[in-house]
């Protein structure tokens, strides 16, 4: 089979193009690199990295679909510790977005917040607290393993 080497970028869907950029700016450290100018001459998307690389970023300007998946969560966003978690509840507070108290969830630890379409964007730990939780209602477990 072929294989991957990891995810080159995730897209989003937004309302306002302008609102996003300078959200997720102040949020993930996303810096536009490039932009994305349509056949009528009006930019309507535009890509660059967050996090200092860490991972690629696109926004484009698409209401319907920017509707559609308001309170989705397509993408769980990685950070090593608990402790980096702790510092992410910390960044957030210092920029007045309100998010959820740190979750003990299936294997490590979750954060939960919400871009300013409605996205729920999730932070989710590497780190595992190693608790099985596999027998409650919305928690995963193993594949194969009864619960």
């Amino acid at each position: 089979m072929a294989q991957l080497r990891g995810i080159r970028g995730v897209k989003i869907p937004v309302t306002d193009l302008a609102r996003s950029i300078d959200w997720y700016g102040q949020v993930f450290g996303f810096e536009p690199e490039w932009e994305f100018e349509d056949a009528d001459g009006v930019v309507r998307g535009v890509a660059g990295h967050v996090s200092n690389g860490a991972a690629g970023l696109s926004l484009r300007l698409n209401p319907e679909k920017a509707e559609a998946l308001k309170g989705f969560d397509p993408v769980n966003w990685a950070v090593g510790t608990r402790q980096d978690l702790t510092d992410w509840i910390e960044h957030l507070d210092g920029l007045d977005i309100p998010h959820s108290p740190e979750i003990e969830a299936s294997i490590g630890w979750l954060l939960v917040f919400h871009d300013p379409d409605g996205l729920e964007i999730h932070v989710y730990t590497d780190e595992s607290h190693g608790v099985d939780h596999g027998d409650l209602p919305g928690y995963g477990r193993r594949v194969g393993m009864a619960g």
